[in-house]
């Protein structure tokens, strides 16, 4: 069992990682969002689908150039400097495969889309596969080390560049290229940086040696590859069957409605492996561990998204404007699924830290097996019936995953259960008060002070709901959160549980 002093320590490094996180995407989140809706409305609803059309192969290939490898150098604490090394070859080998992959797949892929532009978009991006090939062991070790301070500096860094360049581009006219060269630019920056605080040797890799590290390397990559392909099947349908426009209101639709989970759930969900790690043999803190983020994400995730079920038919042509009114529909469709999927990803990533990443990669290839043929029936009914599909389709298939965790762990699905109600019961009356509102207001108001006065009071009916029916639980984890952060420390170590043989602390330079 995790003694107390250690899980102390662990539970101060957690806050400190979050509010690193918090600081750095936070700072650049209202500006990237004024870049966003400026882009928005530069570029149209054709250049946002063919790079749509395009991140059908580019978010695949980017995944598999990044994770596998670091999963394993996180999970798997005690790997030799030897070992890393040869790991950090294979990274950079995979990287190198990654672009010849994509130089012979370009043009079969414009050719299926019936797009000719979208061959050298591919072969562009295709240049960032060796860049994130480098970066992959070193951040890893980031991570294992619990320098979040350093990483979230990096994020931040990453986010502004490709802001930057994404708005000046489109400003002087090069349409879609905007979104593919602020992408490329960031990726570059990342690695960079990256390189410049964690630094790590090459080896030849014996492959012979690496049996273990490979097998979780390759379950893990196996699971995130069938993710990708029934997570971006959507786009494929409604690509091929709908066509360009309707697959760029989807796209955007998507963007929008995944925001709760990639700009504020992340805070939490691009940490927790390292710390989940650290207790992996502890099932008692692990079960703490889960039950804690999964209520810290509900707050924030749960409410977002019912805001946006009641509120899509006023943001969309607020912030983006008329061109965009094919959003709303599936908007509020994939609104009821966000605060799932945010919730959904650390069960799998409990699983994965305690050595049973062959159940969740069977589990990932019957989802990828299950979803497409969904979509495909969903896409008769147009962008709002592929929506449906995610809706009626996916939570099911995650059932196992939970049972499997819940057995993993020895945890009870009423223990589970009982860190989403607050926020649950909250969102409700929340978007019952957004409702009401708007039912007074009637049609005669501006849309924009429909918006302002909407989203004020469901702000005010959800904090309220909180503080009136479960405020001691609320408040018992702020203070919680509160202690772990005035006792922190100036600078972390690494717990006892994390093994960091074979790291040399000699060469890591100053953090941020």
């Amino acid at each position: 069992m995790t003694n107390k002093l250690a899980r102390g320590a662990l539970d101060r490094s957690m806050v400190r990682a979050v509010a690193w996180n918090a600081a750095a995407k936070w700072l650049t989140q209202i500006l990237t969002w004024l870049a966003t809706i400026i882009v928005a409305r530069l570029l149209t609803p054709a250049d946002y689908g063919l790079v749509g059309m395009a991140g059908l192969y580019l978010t695949l290939a980017t995944m598999v150039s990044q994770i596998g490898i670091a999963d394993a150098v996180i999970a798997m604490t005690g790997l030799t400097r030897r070992q890393l090394s040869e790991l950090n070859t294979v990274a950079m080998l995979v990287g190198i495969a990654l672009v010849g992959l994509s130089c012979a797949v370009a043009r079969p892929l414009a050719h299926f889309f019936a797009s000719p532009a979208l061959e050298s978009v591919v072969l562009v991006v295709s240049i960032v596969y060796v860049a994130n090939g480098l970066q992959v062991v070193p951040r890893a070790l980031m991570q294992r080390e619990l320098r979040f301070k350093a990483l979230a500096g990096i994020e931040m860094a990453r986010a502004l560049a490709q802001m930057v360049v994404t708005l000046v581009l489109a400003v002087l006219g090069f349409g879609y290229w905007s979104l593919v060269l602020g992408t490329v630019a960031s990726a570059f920056l990342g690695t960079g940086l990256t390189l410049c605080f964690r630094q790590h040797p090459f080896a030849f890799p014996r492959f012979s040696q690496l049996r273990k590290e490979l097998s979780f390397s390759a379950n893990v990559m196996v699971s995130g590859a069938t993710w990708y392909v029934y997570s971006n099947s959507d786009f494929l349908v409604a690509g091929r069957v709908l066509g360009q426009v309707p697959l760029g209101f989807y796209t955007l639709a998507w963007t929008i409605s995944s925001a709760p989970i990639e700009k504020v759930g992340n805070l939490l969900l691009s940490v927790t492996p390292a710390f989940f790690s650290a207790v992996q043999h502890d099932k008692a803190e692990l079960r703490r561990y889960l039950s804690r983020l999964t209520e810290m994400l509900a707050y924030v995730t749960v409410p977002l998204s019912f805001g946006i079920i009641v509120l899509a038919d006023v943001l969309v042509p607020v912030v983006l404007g008329p061109k965009w009114a094919g959003v709303v529909g599936p908007l509020r469709l994939l609104g009821l699924l966000t605060a799932f999927r945010s919730i959904a990803i650390l069960p799998g990533r409990v699983l994965n830290v305690t050595g049973d990443t062959s159940f969740t990669m069977w589990s990932s290839i019957a989802t990828a097996a299950v979803l497409p043929f969904a979509f495909l029936l969903g896409s008769r009914w147009g962008t709002n019936g592929i929506a449906t599909a995610w809706i009626l389709a996916y939570p099911p298939l995650m059932v196992p995953i939970f049972y499997r965790t819940f057995q993993r762990i020895e945890m009870k699905a009423l223990e589970y259960l009982a860190s989403l109600m607050p926020s649950l019961g909250a969102s409700l009356a929340m978007a019952c008060a957004i409702l009401a509102i708007r039912a007074v207001l009637g049609r005669g108001h501006s849309p924009l002070l429909s918006l302002g006065v909407s989203g004020i009071t469901g702000a005010l009916f959800y904090g309220g709901t909180l503080w009136m029916f479960h405020r001691e639980r609320v408040l018992g984890l702020w203070r919680a959160i509160l202690r772990a952060r005035r006792s922190a420390p100036e600078a972390v170590a690494p717990p006892a549980s994390i093994n960091l043989q074979g790291s040399n602390p000699g060469q890591m330079p100053q953090q941020l």
